[in-house]
């Protein structure tokens, strides 16, 4: 078995973190064995390292190694990408196609960003995991492959679980063993050597001088809090090393080169804690409540208008109301214009208020009681009134108009709204 430090030298890897050592000395201990590994850690870690570690120290190491960016493949071509399809199978299927865990039998799969996999593609990967078959796309036929999987993800799977984006059955099935790689900012000794060892392969890619950190540009590395981790370390090391024709860099230089990342700082936050309404069935109540809120408000405004008519008090009163109910959706352009189509006349029969609705404490009574409450519809009213004021002046738009207390081309307007 192949020791820690001599797998770092192998593959380039750099650093003597505890939880680092952890993480290859786990990858070195599973590699002869053909367990399913789940690597976890955040964007920019170097979790590709370790599926390359595993294969490479495997007695798979002759056969096909494949990595497959799962996030990077759309979602309607995955199943093809992964399991191959048959010709017609599809549009654009001119010809058969043998996917991945079939060119790669007898070897190793990496698939990264697992967590980014459409469910029905994981009811198919976990069938692979579980005895060995698939089904190609457009195919009835059950096909055989021998090949270890090693995952990657950077997603909270328990989260992914809960929120039903993740199967709970194909996570097991995956992380049978699982290695955690520590982010950057965990590993601080590491910080500057990795950045030298950035500076020097840039100055021989770029052909210059390599660049030099001071004292105070070390500690300012070493104390930035890298949400990108490896990868943006690399980012910075080769901008520097580019575009400073000075090959000491102070602090001042680096901080030009460092993202304020102040108002991003990650903190704990409880899903659960974050919102009143953390589910489904809770938002639903609350769409609820506002519904009932906005239809008693309606039921308001319209026994003022059967009551007292359109009056000056009654506009005033209930502008911002009408502002509310009217200005996002409909043509109007101001609330005048809306209590101008509300015209009640003064001919027309008060009616009774209807009764008052208890409010129950009980949420799924809150349905009963919305449909109560929309018999006292303004559309419907609306409607009517302009129905039979057209009847009683026989079609005469103007006459209607005028009795209806509205412009004619509100009214006009209104004909068209209704198909009448």
């Amino acid at each position: 078995m192949e020791s820690i430090q001599a797998v770092k030298q192998r593959f380039g890897i750099i650093g003597d973190n505890p939880k680092l050592n952890r993480a290859i000395e786990k990858a070195i201990q599973v590699a002869p064995t053909d367990i399913s590994v789940l690597v976890t850690g955040e964007s920019g870690v170097g979790k590709e390292s370790i599926p390359k570690i595993i294969h490479s120290l495997s007695h798979r190491k002759h056969n096909k190694y494949i990595a497959v960016n799962c996030g990077a493949i759309p979602e309607g071509t995955i199943d093809s990408e992964l399991f191959g399809h048959e010709k017609g199978a599809f549009t654009g299927a001119t010809q058969t196609r043998s996917g991945y865990f079939e060119v790669a039998d007898g070897g190793t799969i990496f698939l990264d960003e697992v967590g980014e996999l459409p469910l029905p593609t994981q009811v198919r990967l976990l069938r692979v995991l579980e005895n060995g078959e698939f089904l190609k796309v457009g195919s009835s036929k059950t096909q055989k492959t021998d090949v270890r999987i090693v995952a990657a993800t950077n997603v909270e799977m328990f989260e992914a679980i809960e929120d039903g984006k993740f199967r709970e059955d194909l996570y097991y099935r995956l992380s049978t063993v699982e290695i955690s790689l520590p982010p950057l900012r965990e590993r601080k000794n590491d910080i500057h050597l990795l950045f030298r060892k950035f500076a020097s392969d840039f100055a021989m890619k770029y052909k210059m001088p390599t660049i030099r950190l001071d004292e105070q540009a070390t500690q300012l590395l070493i104390q930035y809090r890298w949400a990108g981790n490896i990868r943006q370390l690399r980012n910075v090391a080769e901008q520097v090393s580019v575009l400073e024709q000075n090959r000491s860099i102070t602090a001042d230089t680096i901080q030009q080169y460092l993202p304020d990342m102040g108002s991003r700082l990650p903190a704990v936050v409880n899903k659960k804690e974050s919102s009143d309404f953390s589910n489904e069935r809770e938002i639903l109540y609350k769409i609820l409540f506002d519904m009932k809120s906005d239809l008693n408000d309606l039921k308001k405004l319209t026994l003022e208008l059967m009551k007292n008519g359109n009056t000056e008090d009654v506009r005033e009163e209930n502008e911002s109301l009408i502002n509310k109910i009217y200005s996002k959706e409909d043509t109007y352009d101001t609330a005048e214009e809306v209590m101008e189509v509300l015209q009640i006349p003064e001919q027309a029969t008060p009616i009774k208020p209807p009764p008052t609705i208890e409010t129950k404490e009980d949420p799924y009574h809150f349905a009963e009681e919305i449909e109560e409450e929309e018999t006292l519809s303004l559309h419907d009213k609306e409607l009517e009134l302009i129905k039979k004021s057209l009847e009683r002046h026989k079609g005469k738009r103007k006459a209607a108009a005028d009795e209806l207390g509205i412009s004619e081309r509100t009214l006009y307007r209104k004909i068209k709204q209704f198909d009448l």
